[in-house]
């Protein structure tokens, strides 16, 4: 196979799931409500929704159960030839089973259906085929139909992996929006990692303050200020008035551009030589926005203010590793 024709194949593989994703989307009706029903029914009862599914089918819906965990409903996942073993004590009777396999015939997912049946757990199945063993056994059945797999001979399951993944989190985001679950949810269910910090950390807990803070007012020598940068060991200084509001900065750049100029720079009180209403970030805003702001701005400092306009801290670009925002 020639590098163009492999790229082509790879884009025809890419459309055939898509067409598949757009099938599904297309298909979505009643019976897709009645699941979303039925999966608040077994929430608002103290239970959760279990998946199960084998071969490519369970690792979606390990995938899917996790999905929905992370975003508000309590989920698990259910591995058919385990549960026949011992593993059927997860299941209670305020639970969900929600059941997957395309073809709707996989031996392995059938055969604990009367066990989960005679504990009372209802049980609704995502497949391919409503007419299958699994739909019989089901109280709901959820068709999902695709017109074929991207395999050549169409057997692997691609497509249909795909298509599943996708309805399963249609399924989880309407949950999510349903049962009023917002971000500060989000936030707790997510204290560690990129995407933990990027909703839980503030301004407040990276910046600056006290001895690690320079803040003088306006009448200040250039020479104070620069002595009151260099206890801080930072770049800048804050310049503030008799209420702590801010009036302007003026950076350690600021100083080596206009001493060459300026012989008697070092006497000058600091309001002849500051940077007027300077670039600055709520002190209760998200710590992700001083990212953008210093990738778009092009600085390296950032004065923190309150709601009233008081100068409260100071973010150095230089300390952002250390709380892995960088």
């Amino acid at each position: 196979m020639q590098k163009k024709t492999r790229l082509q194949r790879a884009r025809d593989v890419l459309n055939t799931e898509i067409r598949g994703i757009e099938a599904v989307r297309d298909g979505l009706g009643q019976p897709f409500l009645d699941l979303v029903e039925l999966c608040l029914a077994a929430l608002n009862r103290g239970g959760k929704v279990v998946l199960s599914g084998v071969g490519k089918s369970g690792h979606v819906g390990r995938k899917l159960a996790a999905t929905l965990a992370s975003t508000g409903s309590p989920s698990a996942f259910l591995h058919p030839v385990e549960a026949v073993h011992g593993d059927l004590g997860m299941l209670s009777t305020s639970d969900l089973l929600l059941a997957l396999s395309y073809s709707g015939e996989t031996d392995e997912l059938i055969a604990m259906l009367p066990a989960v049946r005679r504990l009372g757990v209802p049980v609704a199945a995502i497949t391919g085929t409503p007419d299958s063993r699994l739909a019989e056994w089901s109280d709901l059945v959820i068709p999902m139909t695709v017109p074929r797999e991207a395999c050549p001979f169409n057997l692997a399951p691609t497509a249909t992996t795909t298509a599943l993944m996708a309805l399963g989190d249609a399924l989880a985001i309407v949950l999510l929006e349903v049962r009023g679950f917002e971000k500060d949810d989000y936030a707790r269910l997510h204290p560690a990692g990129a995407i933990g910090r990027s909703v839980t950390l503030q301004v407040s807990d990276v910046m600056r303050t006290g001895e690690r803070f320079a803040s003088v007012p306006p009448s200040t020598p250039v020479r104070d200020a620069l002595i009151a940068m260099t206890r801080a060991r930072t770049g800048s200084v804050a310049v503030t008035d008799t209420e702590g509001k801010l009036v302007g900065i003026f950076t350690d750049g600021d100083f080596r551009r206009r001493i060459v100029d300026q012989p008697g720079l070092l006497e000058l009180p600091i309001r002849d030589v500051l940077t007027s209403n300077p670039i600055t970030v709520c002190e209760d805003e998200m710590a992700v926005e001083i990212l953008r702001i210093m990738e778009t701005r092009k600085i390296d400092d950032i004065l923190v203010v309150d709601r009233h306009g008081r100068a409260v801290g100071l973010v150095d670009s230089q300390d952002l590793p250390r709380f892995k925002l960088m």
